[in-house]
């Protein structure tokens, strides 16, 4: 009885420290899980189509290439806010005073790989324990949660000062 209690104990010990070892890419801090169903982001309806001018506006087809009913969110956005999709890249110059302003204190050119190499480096620090990676447990927001907004302290702040605040909804139970 006491050696099957023993090899017992030894296989769920070795099955938990071959959990502990696998996994050596990027932690999946959010450890979702997707069924065999449609991905309703896969199909994106087109844009409704529309008579050119003149037939001769019409782009060359091309294999693969783009279509002029193809969604474009990134344009779409530069339109909205006042801007020519496909400009010349850099600053425009109506910006240029913006930019100056946010660029004061300097620009790190090299922001996006720091962001990246120290948010991997937090996620493998913070990957959950050895039961949570098991049973594939969502571990994102306990990781991140000393980074937070609280968001109810940040809005009696802002009314306390005497400005206008947006209406927030009230905070929730067991909400610190």
């Amino acid at each position: 009885m006491q050696a099957a209690r023993g090899k017992a104990f030894i296989a769920v010990a070795a099955v938990f420290a071959l959990t502990a070892c696998g996994g050596k890419g990027a932690p999946e801090l959010m450890n979702l899980r997707s069924g065999n169903g449609p991905d309703e982001f896969a199909i994106v309806p087109p844009k409704p189509l529309e008579m050119p001018e003149t037939l001769t506006d019409l782009p060359e087809p091309t294999l693969g290439g783009s279509n002029r009913t193809d969604r474009r969110p990134e344009d779409d956005a530069v339109i909205a806010l006042g801007g020519r999709p496909g400009a010349a890249g850099g600053i425009p110059s109506g910006d240029s005073a913006i930019y100056a302003h946010a660029a004061r204190f300097g620009v790190d050119s090299g922001i996006r790989a720091t962001l990246a190499s120290e948010d991997l480096e937090w996620r493998r620090d913070n990957n959950g324990r050895i039961l949570e990676r098991l049973f594939n447990v969502n571990v994102y927001y306990k990781a991140y949660r000393n980074q937070s907004l609280d968001q109810q302290a940040e809005l009696a702040r802002w009314r306390k000062l005497g400005l206008r605040t947006p209406s927030a909804p009230p905070r929730k139970a067991g909400e610190e």
